[in-house]
């Protein structure tokens, strides 16, 4: 069908704008960015070339619950938080849902009693504000949460169907195919004939955390509905990016960075309902699903409780394990196959602080299995995610081990951060980490806020991507692409060498900066060779959790020993991050360390090793 190629190829055409189009400058990104775009366009075209026949479909949503232990502990909790909300206290964020699948696997009447009166208020107050000129709540922050809510009405009309009249059926089905409708034609949505277009933000972008959401309302729509039209959409059209871009993720994780990296546990239920449905398995049709239980896995920290903060953290800006992330493994375990990868999920699963859901509206995610409590923890003592550029290591897999992140890939998602070159490293708690996890905003993505060199001109940068207009500090670009490369050593030792000339614009005053890391028990010794235009500067900065003692080349900041090898002229000063905006930094310094020549090397040492 004609008009079906087209529109296949819009997608695969703003799929690839989204990784590369033009540079920050209006310059043309470097060639591995638009190879990489260029890659991406041909994947896609491959699989919606080979898309397999849909099955008739018949209205329902066939969830497979075959996996739920109703004599479970598991079960009992999440029972419980139903059963409180029969009772008239819901918890908070209770979803109708919860309700709609309890009474899949224990059917009384009243748990679609509570489901249906939950939706028919969503869609009657909905109703509301588009009769008074607005639009209802599911179309807020650009739909953002379209999925969870189309979700829970689709579960109750099928789930409860002897429990809706006709009439109700009708409205509910008009507003849920509206708010679909609206998501993928946001330049001609309206409600109930009233324009309201809205920006369409990624609903070709396969990679941010909004797809997710509309591919999620959209399926549970075109099951409850049986609408066949949806369910070719999404088979020719919005699946086959989804299959493309993840395959090229070869180390699992998310370009969004860890934060909204935890919107994967979304993406990897898509998988397992897609699959009830269709029978297809798009979970296993790259690894990264199954490499994204080691990512986690490595991307925790030694103490079992927090997690590489990478990119924005807007949740929470200390990046603590949370029921998310626990759901995400638990997700990404269920369709496994991967024998090693399933012990590994296991383990982290049974050993990490947050060992069952700690809010009620995650207990349902618990009723998938966690395994094997005995799991033995991971022999690999390093992961090197080459898709997103992220790169973990450790010395052991004891609480007191010694724990890196470095990040060194493609930067080309607006959650992603200035951090090209960043590291964090971790003993017993942060050694050094990006200010931003003392931010308020936890959106703190500025070059000045990592653990990279600052690269500062001395005059204003009258036009450059992501500053201020005649910012003297040289910033990061996207779309753009560093590269990295892993060699372990025989001693249990790691090198990681950097380019990452790439993630600054082609007219920068940075020509060119390798950072060279090498990661032992001893610490980290990190060594940075850089070429500018004249007048520029590079300043070699550590994020600190506390105020550094200063003692001329040598710096004690908590546990952490910082030793400048070079230059010999290098000045080591304090900066008080508070003293910008108390609101925003609660607390946090700055060491910069200056001096002349193009090279930089930097010893940091945990106290005492």
């Amino acid at each position: 069908m004609p008009h079906t190629r087209r529109r296949i190829a819009r997608s695969l055409l703003a799929t690839a704008l989204v990784l590369a189009a033009t540079g920050c400058n209006g310059e043309p990104t470097a060639n591995a960015a638009d190879t990489g775009a260029a890659t991406l366009a041909a994947a896609t075209q491959a699989v919606a070339a080979k898309r397999p026949a849909l099955k008739p479909l018949q209205p329902g949503i066939p969830l497979d619950l075959s996996y739920v232990d109703t004599r479970s502990p598991q079960f009992d909790r999440f029972k419980r938080w139903v059963d409180t909300a029969v009772a008239g206290q819901p918890g908070y964020a209770f979803s109708a849902y919860d309700a709609a699948l309890l009474y899949r696997l224990d059917p009384k009447p009243k748990y679609c009693e509570l489901a249906v009166r939950m939706v028919e208020k969503e869609v009657a107050d909905g109703e509301a504000a588009i009769a008074a000129g607005g639009a209802p709540e599911v179309a807020g922050d650009s739909y953002l949460e379209v999925g969870p809510r189309i979700a829970a009405l689709s579960m109750t009309l099928d789930t409860c169907k002897a429990s809706i009249d006709d009439a109700q059926r009708k409205r509910w089905s008009d507003f849920a195919e509206q708010a679909v409708w609206n998501v993928w034609h946001h330049l001609r949505a309206n409600w109930n004939g009233r324009p309201r277009p809205w920006t369409g933000w990624s609903v070709d972008n396969p990679g941010n955390n909004y797809y997710y959401s509309f591919v999620e309302a959209t399926l549970y729509w075109a099951l409850a509905s049986g609408n066949a039209e949806w369910m070719r959409f999404l088979n020719e059209e919005k699946i086959p990016p989804l299959i493309a871009y993840f395959a090229q993720l070869k180390g699992g994780g998310s370009l969004e960075g860890t934060g909204y990296g935890a919107a994967h546990m979304r993406l990897f239920a898509l998988y397992r309902l897609w699959h009830d449905a269709t029978g297809e398995d798009i979970a296993n049709a790259s690894p990264h699903a199954g490499d994204t239980i080691a990512y986690w896995v490595h991307a925790t920290v030694p103490t079992l409780d927090r997690f590489a903060p990478i990119g924005d953290q807007s949740r929470s800006s200390i990046p603590e394990l949370y029921d998310y992330h626990r759901t995400l493994v638990l997700q990404a375990r269920a369709p496994g196959k991967d024998p090693q990868q399933l012990s590994m999920a296991s383990w982290w699963l049974n050993n990490i602080a947050i060992d069952r859901m700690s809010n009620g509206f995650n207990t349902s995610h618990d009723l998938l299995a966690a395994g094997d409590a005995k799991a033995p923890a991971p022999s690999a003592l390093f992961h090197h995610a080459t898709g997103t550029g992220h790169l973990f290591a450790r010395t052991a897999w004891d609480r007191d081990a010694l724990w890196l992140a470095f990040v060194a890939g493609p930067y080309n998602e607006s959650h992603a951060h200035q951090e090209q070159g960043g590291f964090t490293l971790f003993h017993r708690d942060w050694l050094t980490v990006t200010e931003n996890i003392w931010s308020h905003s936890g959106i703190q993505q500025g070059t000045e806020t990592h653990n990279v060199l600052r690269f500062e001109a001395s005059t204003p940068i009258e036009r450059q991507c992501h500053a201020p207009q005649n910012d003297r500090v040289v910033h990061q670009c996207v779309p753009t692409v560093s590269t990295m490369t892993v060699t372990p050593g025989a001693d249990g030792s790691l090198r990681a060498v950097a380019d990452l000339s790439g993630a600054y614009a082609k007219d920068s005053p940075v020509k060119q900066w390798t950072r060279d890391l090498t990661f032992s028990a001893s610490g980290l010794r990190v060594e940075d060779r850089f070429r500018t235009t004249p007048g520029t500067r590079a300043i070699f900065q550590l994020q600190l959790p506390g105020e550094p003692r200063i003692e001329g080349r040598e710096a004690v900041a908590g546990g952490l020993r910082v030793r400048v090898v070079s230059p010999a002229d290098a000045q080591l000063t304090a900066f008080d991050w508070r003293t910008v905006d108390r609101d925003e930094f609660r607390s946090g310094w700055r060491l910069d360390i200056a001096g002349s020549g193009d090279t930089y090397v930097v010893e940091l040492l945990p106290a005492g090793r």
